[in-house]
């Protein structure tokens, strides 16, 4: 059983500090890894980092996260990445790592992800040059994600996507539709469904579902810690089976 806790949209200020560290004291004992699906700060400054990078030091799993839309406002998102590497958290984009558990390769492909829409209500790579630019970035974090996934699929046992944009709108659900173009995209959905993953976990949809897929039914979770109301949730994966795919588990952890 591979357990991964996960959490999205803490948006740390310079008054967050001691919100989370309480919660991760125990964390080594509850989970296999720590995952965190974007907006680590508010507005993208090195020193709201620095507020999380202390919540983090001495958790004893292997910390894992990509950025969101927040930690890019200030243009500061390099400085960002360097502060929360320095803390022992990987900043994932376009990448893939692998960890060992307990002799079980876990993978996790990471990117930002960005917008888009979905089938029948999405934008396209036609019109004014902006318009062009807008999907065309979007089509490359999913192929950048494609080929994280795909290259660890002779490495690994088990396979997650960590983005912050979502890659379905099943779990964009509770939000206006009309902002649907700007949380996610069905191109992060087909770069998973052909990369192959057991779970995706994304964050950006407050408002939305936490429960989803992809067109290729794989299981995605939206982890936006506005919409959990809690410090993260644990998500657990059995082993692949000599039969066929993954059984995904889940537990949430006390409020």
């Amino acid at each position: 059983m591979i357990r991964v806790a996960a959490v999205g949209d803490v948006h740390f200020g310079a008054d967050s500090a001691g919100t989370l560290r309480p919660h991760l004291d125990e964390l080594a004992g509850n989970a296999d890894l720590f995952l965190l699906a974007g907006d680590l700060t508010r507005r993208g400054l090195p020193e709201e980092a620095r507020v999380l990078a202390d919540e983090l030091v001495g958790v004893d799993v292997p910390m894992f996260a990509v950025l969101g839309n927040h930690d890019y406002h200030s243009g500061q998102e390099d400085a960002v990445v360097r502060v929360m590497e320095a803390a022992g958290l990987r900043v994932l984009e376009g990448e893939g790592a692998v960890v060992d558990v307990g002799g079980c390769r876990v993978g996790v492909a990471g990117t930002k992800g960005f917008g888009g829409g979905f089938v029948g209500a999405c934008g396209s790579e036609f019109g004014e040059p902006v318009m062009k630019a807008f999907i065309a970035y979007t089509r490359q974090m999913a192929d950048r994600l494609e080929e994280a996934l795909t290259g660890l699929a002779a490495r690994t046992d088990v396979r997650v996507a960590l983005l912050h944009y979502s890659p379905t709108e099943v779990t964009l659900r509770g939000e206006r539709p009309e902002i649907y173009p700007f949380l996610g995209s069905y191109l992060l959905g087909e770069a998973v469904d052909r990369g192959g993953a057991d779970l995706v976990l994304h964050g950006h949809a407050h408002a939305g579902s936490e429960r989803g897929w992809t067109e290729g039914g794989i299981e995605v979770r939206n982890v936006a810690q506005p919409l959990l109301g809690r410090p993260y949730n644990i998500y657990c994966l059995r082993r692949p089976p000599v039969s066929g795919a993954d059984e995904l588990l889940e537990t949430s952890t006390p409020r």
